[in-house]
């Protein structure tokens, strides 16, 4: 399960490649279909990331996010496309997808999916008091 990334997902230069921070985006109406029964599945969908030279456009997000809408897919598989298909469009140091679908046959599935730029440090924790 591939969507055509290229057309779909725009980017923009990162304003401040000098210095990692993260982006979080909540998406609370990603819905898809369930690939057994037809039946819509709706989801939560967090990205969090630490851009390297490259941003995702939010509203091409949007509409990417609206192409599953018809789409059959698992939970699992669904989740590692949005993190396959916004690591190719932005090749962040960082990317972490959490999709926490609603319950179906009275269980709640939550998915996590990662990806670590090769090379790439965390940066440390500053606890303050």
């Amino acid at each position: 399960m591939t969507t055509a990334i290229n057309s779909l997902l725009d980017t923009f230069d990162n304003p401040q490649t000098d210095r990692d921070y993260t982006i979080r985006i909540d998406i609370p109406e990603f819905t898809c279909l369930c690939p057994k029964t037809g039946q819509p599945d709706f989801a939560t969908i967090q990205i969090e990331y630490v851009p390297n030279q490259l941003c995702v456009e939010l509203k091409s997000l949007k509409l990417y996010i609206v192409s599953f809408r018809d789409q059959g897919a698992f939970h699992e598989a669904v989740t590692n496309t949005l993190l396959n298909d916004l690591v190719a469009a932005t090749a962040p140091n960082f990317m972490r997808i959490r999709a926490a679908f609603n319950v179906r046959g009275g269980i709640y599935t939550t998915v996590v999916a990662e990806h670590h730029k090769c090379g790439w440090q965390v940066p440390a924790t500053v606890n303050l008091p």
